[in-house]
């Protein structure tokens, strides 16, 4: 009943050798949940399980780096002999089966039914998945987002997916056991406030009271070396770097 976390991608906005966009592998309950699909991830997810026994896929919003992959999952299950024995429940925002339908030039989503059973997330919607139990929260972005609290015999973990500064950022991260949080971007410019500094991390994991911090989507104006020191000196706790091909106990 263990609560893990393996990391198939952290680039931000595109991927580089080595590094494909955001992606993780979520396992706990007896479930295994493929958490946000950025360009490269489905081929590491295949490193870790079979994607055709994946109980599910969770994407926080629908800019690529978060969810294109989606289509090489369709190549690979419907086409590619990794034929899932049902179709793999995908909850994502509304909107994302009808972006694959288009990509792949098909007037409406229904051929992917075979594939995915698309289910529209929601703030505050509670799914679970064998004893995983997934709470979607609407974090503020530029498109429609969501981060994730995880929970599994008594483990929290929080994800941010792509939020800027915000309490409903802080609530979803509350007492978790780990937290792992964007640092997209080096400062904020102007008065949007749609991704979040390594300061602005420190500080959310610290006034959520968190016990680890994992750090993740750094941008090219900075390193997950640097990203993750700044996170640290503001949160006062724990702060680790993402690593691609990692596990992370929870």
């Amino acid at each position: 009943m263990s609560l893990t976390l393996t990391v198939l991608g952290t680039a931000s906005p595109h991927p580089g050798p080595d590094r494909p966009s955001s992606g993780y592998l979520l396992r706990g309950g007896g479930a295994e949940v493929w958490v946000d699909a950025g360009f490269g991830t489905f081929a590491e997810l295949q490193r870790h399980t079979d994607p055709a026994g994946i109980d599910a896929v969770w994407i926080s919003h629908l800019h690529a780096d978060h969810s294109a992959d989606l289509l090489a999952a369709v190549y690979g299950l419907a086409y590619g002999g990794l034929t899932p024995p049902a179709p793999i429940p995908v909850h994502a925002p509304a909107g994302c089966a009808q972006r694959i339908a288009g990509f792949l030039g098909r007037p409406d989503a229904g051929f992917l039914s075979g594939t995915f059973d698309f289910r529209p997330l929601c703030d505050g919607q509670v799914v679970r998945h064998g004893g995983l139990t997934l709470t979607s929260s609407a974090v503020v972005h530029d498109v429609e987002a969501y981060g994730l609290r995880a929970e599994c015999a008594g483990r929290v973990l929080a994800y941010s997916g792509d939020s800027g500064p915000c309490a409903a950022l802080t609530g979803l991260a509350r007492d978790a056991d780990l937290f792992l949080c964007e640092a997209d971007i080096t400062e904020h410019r102007g008065s949007e406030r749609v991704h979040l500094t390594p300061e602005d991390v420190g500080d959310t994991a610290r006034r959520a009271g968190v016990r680890e911090l994992l750090v993740t989507h750094v941008g090219p104006a900075l390193t997950p070396e640097a990203a993750t020191a700044r996170a640290a000196s503001a949160f006062g706790g724990p702060t680790t770097a993402a690593r691609e091909g990692r596990t992370y106990a929870v």
